[in-house]
């Protein structure tokens, strides 16, 4: 018998501070949400190529490597009605649009009800 959850959100997070990406997956963490973190761009676009993801949540800065708004311009370029979330501790609205129909900024902190908020327009999109 098969374990698979219907409308399972599959959600890419990707932070390399250690302790905001342990916290914020277990705050993603639902039945209804699969949730893969990753600490650099390049291990989350080797994770999205092997199998797409719902949305990819990603912050703007993240050291060493590929930057977040880089993955996700990767992404896009993999698919275009991709869901991205950027986040950053600064404002960061401006040229978002141009890059995607379902492209949105989050600052830091997050707020988990406001991603919720998020995640639940990703799942309606995809039914």
């Amino acid at each position: 018998m098969s374990s698979v959850v219907p409308n399972l959100l599959r959600i890419l997070f990707v932070e390399d501070n250690d302790y905001v990406r342990e916290t914020m997956e277990l705050l993603l963490e639902s039945p209804s949400r699969e949730v893969v973190c990753c600490a650099s761009g390049e291990a989350a676009l080797a994770a999205f190529e092997a199998c797409p993801f719902d949305v990819l949540i990603t912050d703007v800065s993240l050291g060493v490597g590929m930057s977040g708004m880089d993955l996700a311009r990767a992404v896009l370029r993999l698919d275009p009605q991709a869901w991205v979330v950027v986040s950053s501790g600064y404002s960061f609205d401006h040229g978002l649009a141009e890059l995607g129909p379902h492209v949105r900024s989050m600052p830091k902190p997050i707020d988990v009800d406001q991603l919720d908020t998020l995640l639940d327009e990703v799942r309606h999109s995809k039914v």
